[in-house]
């Protein structure tokens, strides 16, 4: 069974840090990228980032680059999310999903937009002024 849960979420003041981690069962990393999104109330869902373990290639929106870092730990199967400098717009329910394949076609903004699926359960970040 295809299983990626997500841990990690919290309450933080602004300019802190959280690491997010995505835990996954019943498929290899090196064969699905991994990516993590966010929504927050009244809010569209947004991609994050994403990984492909295969190749090492990341993808991160604008709204996050430069503060967020993606990485894999194959032998542990879990994806990490490092959040530094944390914002108050940064709050919002977590998820983690899987990609269709491991190539860098699932790396991308589009690819994040159609192509992820098997959803975890989500975990709360919450960022207080």
């Amino acid at each position: 069974e295809v299983k990626l849960v997500e841990s990690g979420g919290g309450l933080v003041q602004a300019g802190g840090s959280l690491r997010l981690s995505c835990t996954i069962a019943g498929f290899s990393l090196d064969d699905y990228a991994i990516g993590w999104f966010r929504q927050a109330p009244g809010k569209d869902r947004e991609g994050v980032s994403c990984i492909s373990s295969l190749d090492g290639g990341t993808y991160y929106a604008d709204s996050v680059k430069g503060r967020f870092a993606i990485s894999s730990d194959t032998a542990k199967k879990t994806i990490y999310l490092q959040m530094n400098s944390l914002k108050p717009e940064d709050t919002a329910v977590y998820y983690c999903a899987r990609g269709g394949g491991s190539s860098r076609a699932w790396i991308n903004a589009d690819a994040m937009k159609w192509g992820y699926d098997n959803w975890g359960q989500g975990t709360q970040v919450t960022v207080s002024s």
